[in-house]
């Protein structure tokens, strides 16, 4: 199915339960005016390849006016555009656009905090203890002499504690704020019914200029424990996520979000400890969908990955909700990177175990099966860029260009999220890469080592990665049984993922260390990597024609 075939932007179509949705980090994606920083005039001019990869849809990372303290999750306007990314009347065009050529467009919405140069932010600093202004936040008096210490043992998820004291306007040590993330993050009190009705009103903005749907930072964490109790002994359930009232925002968004004409969805970013936990925030009178992060941290393990898929769908089933699949993020390393290790790999440091030996054509092999295994599930799938080009995970940054505020907070011992995020590279044989003008700079380097990865080198090459994702993202919008749907296991052999879907179709995961047989098939549709004699080699998915 081609993008002009596809249901048109707003129709009826539950589009968003089968949706192929492309990932844009706008910084990062291409730069339209040369300096150096992606922007909307980049993705404009790129719209027509994102409709020929075969997506959907776009997801766009936080767009809006920013200083840039965590890559544009620090919030000052929710209802404009960043000026280093263009204007708004640049983003209304966008999106009219991406309609013209079959793509939604999904925006990034970020309800749990804002920027410390937010203008609500700036007023409560000014207005002082007990103001109106700091009810919209979480201004509380220190512990200890003096109110010296935090008012609790929260942590900050950038690392830190996750209070910071502030200076009154009379000069002398104040109140502490919350933020969960980097201190000039302060997080929204949704107690107060204000910022409850402001966020209805800044979604309603956007549906008014067409967008197609929300993704919803940190969704589980809006709602805290109003008595703001010690976090304490790990293993219990954190006073800051996963809280009852939080449903109740969610009940309130989706009934928002059907009162306007066509198929409009709210995906939801929880990183909760069990499906069941993800499930409760799905269904009819809430969010649509979420992130699948148990799948992207799954490692290279066939028993690992039957046991998340099978949890995936029956959680989500339960509750009639499409599962998700992603491999990549602009907050994990890449998978070529991350397949190309040993042991799990996640979101802590620990877990990403940066600067540890990397088999690259090893983790290449592996991403490319992952590739077609994840778009052979059934429900939705997540792409994010440069994952379609078998980009590695940059971790040879000069320390002086990071930028990740998780570098600053831990005093360089963990190096961040800045590695999956460098500019991609589209054209030629130097950086920039077509990725802006020709003696342009991006702000972040871009390997040498990336000549051979450009979109315009991977054109019409057989066997590329590029190549791989066009093709399987082709035959999973023009085959019957992919996208939404059941799948069913199949017996075969020892550390191979094997499954049918009706009607007719069949994929096999070599995940062991040897060459394997295929089951029974009329025609092999697609492979990541080549047969030998009739054999699926070690790391390798293929597509069936069962029947």
């Amino acid at each position: 199915m081609t993008a002009s075939e596809r249901p048109s932007a707003g129709s009826k179509s539950d589009w968003w339960r089968n949706a192929a949705i492309y990932q844009v980090y706008i910084r990062s994606f291409a730069d339209g005016n040369g300096d150096g920083t992606g922007d909307l005039a980049g993705v404009r001019a790129r719209l027509p390849q994102l409709a020929a990869l075969g997506v959907d849809a776009i997801w766009f990372n936080p767009w809006y006016p920013s200083p840039m303290d965590d890559g544009g999750y620090d919030v000052t306007d929710f209802r404009d555009i960043e000026p280093s990314f263009g204007t708004l009347a640049e983003a209304e065009q966008l999106i009219a656009e991406a309609h013209a050529l079959g793509l939604r467009v999904i925006i990034d919405i970020v309800p749990n905090h804002c920027s410390d140069a937010h203008r609500w932010f700036t007023e409560a600093l000014a207005a002082g203890p007990g103001s109106a202004e700091r009810t919209r936040f979480w201004f509380r008096p220190g512990r200890g002499e003096g109110g010296g210490e935090p008012p609790n043992d929260w942590p900050s998820r950038f690392g830190g504690p996750a209070w910071t004291r502030v200076t009154e306007p009379d000069g002398t040590p104040g109140e502490w704020y919350l933020h969960l993330y980097s201190s000039r993050q302060p997080d929204f009190n949704w107690e107060n019914q204000e910022i409850r009705a402001e966020f209805e009103d800044v979604l309603r903005f956007w549906f008014n200029r067409g967008v197609d749907g929300f993704r919803i930072d940190v969704a589980d964490a809006l709602v805290k424990d109003p008595a703001l109790p010690d976090l304490g002994p790990a293993g219990g359930e954190a006073p800051f996520s996963n809280q009852e009232g939080v449903h109740d925002i969610y009940r309130s968004w989706r009934r928002l979000t059907e009162s306007y004409p066509g198929e409009r969805t709210l995906v939801g970013e929880m990183w909760l400890p069990e499906p069941s936990m993800t499930a409760r925030y799905l269904g009819r009178d809430e969010l649509h969908s979420a992130f699948n992060f148990d799948f992207l941290v799954c490692p290279w393990d066939a028993a690992r990955f039957r046991e998340v898929i099978e949890r995936t769908l029956d959680s989500h089933g339960a509750v009639g909700a499409p599962a998700s699949w992603v491999l990549s993020n602009h907050d994990v390393t890449r998978p070529v990177t991350r397949y190309g290790r040993a042991g799990d790999t996640g979101f802590t440091f620990a877990d990403r175990r940066h600067g540890t030996p990397v088999d690259r054509e090893l983790g290449t092999r592996r991403a490319r099966a992952a590739a077609l295994l994840t778009m052979a599930l059934p429900g939705c799938l997540y792409v994010y860029q440069g994952e379609e080009l078998g980009l590695w995970e940059i971790e040879d940054l000069p320390d002086e260009l990071r930028q990740d505020p998780v570098w600053k907070r831990t005093g360089g011992a963990d190096p961040g999220r800045d590695g999956c995020r460098v500019p991609l590279p589209w054209s030629g044989s130097a950086p920039p890469f077509g990725f802006g003008r020709d003696g342009s700079t991006p702000w972040l380097p871009q390997p040498a080592g990336w000549a051979s990865y450009t979109y315009q080198a991977q054109s019409g090459v057989e066997r590329s990665m590029l190549e791989l994702y066009r093709a399987g993202l082709r035959l999973r919008a023009a085959e019957e049984a992919l996208g939404d749907g059941e799948l069913r296991w199949q017996v075969h052999l020892a550390d191979v993922l094997s499954f049918t879907r009706d009607p007719g179709f069949g994929c096999v995961v070599n995940l062991s260390a040897e060459p394997v047989p295929l089951p029974r098939h009329e025609k092999v549709l697609l492979t990541s990597g080549e047969l030998v004699d009739g054999l699926l080699p070690p790391d390798t998915t293929a597509w069936l024609r069962t029947g």
